[in-house]
């Protein structure tokens, strides 16, 4: 895959996510982070840095939006989330317009 085709997404402690930018797409803040026009660091480098969101939680998220494609083309399973990750998971998501 190549690096265009890709998004790295980092937590607050700094740990690095590597996913498809069309699964970061799902996220609307995320989409306008990187389509905006003008030289915004994160369109040009495909890096986003959310220094509020802990590793734990970013990558509950990542695994939603792989999900949420699946979802989308049909394929209905569940996603499982723990209860104490239930209200840290539902700032960042509105945060992310997910």
């Amino acid at each position: 895959m190549k690096k265009e085709d890709t998004v790295k997404l980092i937590s607050a402690e700094g740990f690095e996510f590597v996913i498809d930018k069309e699964a970061a797409m799902v996220s609307q803040t995320i989409r306008n982070m990187l389509t905006s026009p003008g030289s915004f660091a994160e369109t040009q480098d495909g890096k986003v840095t959310f220094p509020e969101i802990s590793t734990t939680i970013l990558e509950k998220i990542c695994q939603y939006f792989y999900w949420s494609l699946q979802y989308a083309r049909g394929k209905e399973t569940d996603f499982h989330i723990e209860p104490e990750l239930t209200l840290e998971l539902m700032m960042a998501a509105n945060y992310l317009h997910t």
